[in-house]
């Protein structure tokens, strides 16, 4: 008997307290506690902004169409700058994730490549437009340079990524043949990436679109440029319709990705 007790008190026990994980749990919740209070959260001010939104939504309906070919012009430029935005964009980005990936090339290829694809990626596409509406001035040819700055980021890191992970074998083989550098990529490495480079530039399309209203804000251009106007001038009526508007421009353009990666992929 008392080898079994010796046993069963050496098991441990199946729902054991974890206080290390209770005592971050509790450190959380009073930093969260004091970080409300330094930022002036309260509930009066709360729920006084739930009576000015309610105001808000009230003189936002019913939405009005009226100056319809502002809206058009505006989504018309929003939607050239981001086709153009993710053309120049994944042109730039096929070199660059290439030279960063990490099978292919060598250390002093790939880091650098590495380290340019990371400066793309810590700036928001918001910044960045601010920068060039700085330095080339407002209008659409900001907007676009902004979002290729974005696109960069993105499909430079995720193609390097696809390419780390193709399959080493195809790759030998080709070169087994005797194949030049320009032969293995096209042999060897682009039928492996090639579904999922679609799916990258479908969804880079489909952010530069929403992207291009938000470098619109900041004098990038677009529908974006719109919207900031109606807000200025209170037509919040106009607001609305414009929202709508883009609402329905993303669905649509989600929907027509889907249908791009089923047919290509």
């Amino acid at each position: 008997m008392s080898d079994v007790a010796n046993q069963n008190a050496d098991r441990p026990k199946p729902f054991a307290v974890n206080w290390g994980a209770r005592l971050g749990w509790c450190l959380l919740a009073l930093y969260l506690v004091y970080a409300c209070a330094q930022l002036g959260f309260s509930p009066a001010r709360f729920s006084a902004g739930l009576e000015h939104g309610q105001r808000f939504l009230e003189r936002m309906f019913p939405p009005n169409f009226t100056r319809w070919q502002l809206i058009a012009s505006g989504i018309a430029e929003s939607l050239q700058i981001a086709v153009i935005a993710t053309f120049a964009g994944i042109l730039v980005s096929l070199p660059i994730g290439l030279m960063a990936s990490r099978n292919l090339m060598p250390g002093w290829i790939s880091w650098p490549a590495r380290g340019f694809i990371a400066l793309c990626r810590s700036f928001h596409p918001i910044i960045v437009a601010i920068l060039f509406v700085k330095a080339i001035g407002f209008g659409a040819l900001a907007g676009v340079m902004a979002l290729i700055v974005a696109s960069i980021g993105f499909i430079s890191k995720l193609f390097a990524e696809a390419i780390e992970e193709i399959s080493a074998k195809q790759v030998e083989a080709v070169r087994a043949t005797g194949a030049g550098f320009l032969s293995v990529l096209i042999m060897g490495v682009q039928p492996q990436v090639l579904p999922r480079f679609i799916g990258f530039a479908t969804y880079q399309l489909d952010s530069n679109l929403r992207n291009s209203t938000m470098v619109g804000i900041v004098g990038g251009g677009g529908i974006g440029a719109s919207l900031f106007t109606a807000y200025q001038r209170f037509d919040f009526d106009v607001v609305l319709a414009i929202l709508i508007v883009i609402v329905s421009l993303i669905m649509l353009a989600e929907i027509l990705s889907g249908w791009a990666r089923k047919v290509f992929q």
